[in-house]
């Protein structure tokens, strides 16, 4: 007989409307290294650029360069609401082209974070059901969330605690970048369907002493940002004035039968 993780009965007490759709669908190991992949593929067409959270920033104004225009317009299409994004940059890159002044605002507002992670999972060839591409971090954090309390035995992205679980390759940093942060996804929940400003990273690399993550519109850029970690891989505190860091969404694309037996240990 198997024991259910405390975690799945902490998520299925929860009393949650029923969600609009049946339940998710499992997913092959490709599609989680295909996130991977495509996250540090992207990484290394913006130049590679890493950074260390807590050190001064660094504005490369790499977004408004008309050569990445095609780049951050493709994480934009896969966002059926774009909030203008595209119209208003074509505009943009067509006064760059022409070295109109408006040209040197390109990309720089709305952000394209949010996007760039929907693009990632959209081309890892996540179906939006499983992971909803959209240009608002808070919407897809609540989505998820939302998907892991009603289905928690098959829900392919599960909201743990920083502290909780060390990241792995594929895993979802998420932190709250408000004046008053919270600091963790249970009260999330509470707030669900409010717009809070976040920012979330794919995890790319762990283990003792850093977890690596890249995210998009970091430094105006595809960034991969190295956050301090201890022995054992789990993640340390951010300094004060940093972002919080307040779920960290375990990754089990491919870790779910019939992909992995529920008798298999997890890899």
């Amino acid at each position: 007989m198997r024991l259910i993780p405390p975690l799945l009965l902490l998520l299925s007490a929860c009393a949650i409307p029923p969600p609009p759709q049946g339940p998710p669908l499992a997913y092959p190991p490709a599609a989680r290294e295909r996130m991977v992949r495509i996250a540090l593929a992207e990484w290394e067409d913006w130049g590679s650029r890493t950074t260390i959270p807590g050190q001064p920033p660094v504005v490369t104004g790499a977004e408004s360069d008309p050569a990445n225009f095609p780049r951050v317009l493709a994480y934009w299409r896969v966002v059926s609401q774009d909030e203008g994004a595209i119209a208003t940059n074509r505009r943009r890159y067509a006064a760059a082209l022409a070295g109109a002044p408006e040209g040197a605002r390109l990309w720089q507002e709305p952000y394209w974070s949010a996007a760039f992670i929907s693009w990632v999972l959209a081309a890892a060839g996540v179906d939006r059901r499983e992971f909803p591409p959209s240009a608002a971090h808070s919407d897809y954090v609540d989505a998820l969330i939302r998907d892991a309390r009603a289905f928690p035995a098959t829900a392919p992205f599960l909201p743990r605690d920083v502290a909780e679980l060390a990241p792995r390759p594929g895993d979802l940093l998420c932190a709250d970048r408000s004046r008053v942060p919270i600091r963790d996804w249970r009260a999330r929940a509470a707030d669900a369907g409010r717009f809070r400003p976040m920012h979330c990273d794919i995890v790319v690399a762990a283990g003792p002493g850093a977890v690596e993550a890249v995210g998009g519109n970091v430094q105006d850029s595809v960034t991969r940002s190295r956050f301090p970690a201890d022995s054992l891989g789990y993640l340390l505190p951010r300094t004060a004035g940093e972002p919080v860091a307040f779920v960290l969404f375990e990754n089990r694309l491919g870790r779910l039968p019939p992909w992995m037996p529920p008798w298999s240990p997890t890899p």
